[in-house]
């Protein structure tokens, strides 16, 4: 039974840390997508 208990706590830890990791590439990623649309804007701008 304790076995099964940390093996459950074990999964849901490791879930959360991947929801976060997740969600740091997201930002990440947005980011990027946000340079690329200013970098454009000023581009179109200069036209």
């Amino acid at each position: 039974m304790k076995k099964l208990v940390v093996l459950i706590l074990l999964v849901a830890i490791g879930g959360l840390f991947g929801c976060n990791t997740i969600e740091g590439a997201g930002k990440d990623i947005q980011s990027g997508g946000d340079a690329v649309s200013d970098t454009a804007r000023d581009v179109k701008k200069e036209m």
